[in-house]
């Protein structure tokens, strides 16, 4: 058996799983806690010019590479380190350079997909859901992608029309029933936060 207290934060694009992984880091404390974000699984697309890597549906499973992730969690859990990628998101490609993590005590997987992934999902010990109505999760998204990843309003609502919800109804929603808890308003929501707290400290008991 692990030592190592596998946690996953799902939810749609802009639901405010941030607010809630950042809820977790606090409550653990980061000397006890890797991150690992599906996003920096997404395939390496520099092989295809810039117009075309724009174009791809990077809110469908297929563009992210989540048996590496898998293998990542997996080592983690056996006490190995591992070289997690670094995405350029303005670029859709990877850069050169990797994050070195070691094992740490409680693993925190985000991702709005991890959900839709029987051999992922059956590595979390805790399941975690950011539910959040539909025009919320638009707004965050455009500010988001505008500001810090430098798309253009246009850009960002064209890939909202023809990626981003198609794939969230076909993917995302589906999985919201694998979750252990619902987190309706995201990290709005201070009594979710608190059941979140008093689960993940009754699990961390039996993890030394």
């Amino acid at each position: 058996m692990s030592n190592t207290l596998i946690i996953g934060v799902a939810g749609g694009s802009g639901s405010g799983k941030t607010t809630v992984v950042n809820h977790i880091i606090e409550e653990v404390g980061e000397q006890d806690l890797n991150l690992l974000q599906h996003d920096s699984y997404y395939r390496d697309l520099k092989h295809l010019p810039f117009e075309e890597r724009a174009a791809q549906n990077f809110d469908h499973p297929a563009s992210l590479e989540t048996e590496l992730l898998i293998r990542h969690i997996q080592a983690l859990s056996d006490g190995y380190s591992v070289e997690v990628p670094v995405y350029d998101f303005a670029n859709h490609i990877r850069l050169e350079k990797t994050q070195t993590l070691y094992p740490k005590r409680v693993l925190l997987i985000d991702g709005i997909l991890i959900f839709s992934e029987k051999e992922l999902l059956d590595l979390l010990d805790i399941k975690l859901f950011v539910d959040t109505d539909d025009d919320v999760r638009l707004l965050r998204r455009l500010r988001r992608d505008i500001t810090e990843r430098n798309r253009s309003l246009e850009g960002v609502l064209n890939q909202y029309e023809k990626h981003v919800r198609p794939m969230h109804l076909e993917f995302v929603e589906p999985s919201k029933r694998y979750a252990d808890i619902i987190i309706p308003h995201g990290g709005q929501n201070s009594v979710a936060l608190e059941m979140v707290s008093a689960l993940i400290n009754g699990k961390l008991a039996y993890v030394e």
